[in-house]
């Protein structure tokens, strides 16, 4: 993984990511939370697109995606797969299951 510069944390954060120097603050506008964003897809060499939430945290509210959770949506807006809430309830490889059988069935 490249190394993504840190910041003081001004909130909660995971163990590892403070061993590993990865600590940001809070973003205050959407342009920081862009900049952040482009660091983790940079570090973790992601090809995948993201989606962020704007700056109010609306999908975060709406989903309860603190501190992490995965939703599959399929094209029509219905939740084809809701995962639990991380870390513990992060599971990529059963989202990945989910997303298999939804792209099947169009």
């Amino acid at each position: 993984m490249k190394s993504i510069e840190p910041i003081t944390q001004d909130e909660w954060q995971m163990g590892y990511n403070e061993k590993a120097g990865i600590v940001y603050n809070q973003p205050k506008t959407a342009e920081e939370r862009v900049k952040i964003a482009h660091a983790c897809k940079s570090g973790l060499q992601l090809e995948l697109p993201f989606v962020l939430d704007n700056i109010e945290n609306t999908a975060a509210a709406l989903y309860a995606a603190w501190p992490e959770r995965i939703y599959v949506i399929a094209k029509d807006g219905k939740i084809h797969f809701r995962g639990d809430m991380g870390p513990a309830g992060f599971k990529p490889l059963v989202a990945e299951t989910s997303l298999k059988e939804l792209l099947a069935t169009n």
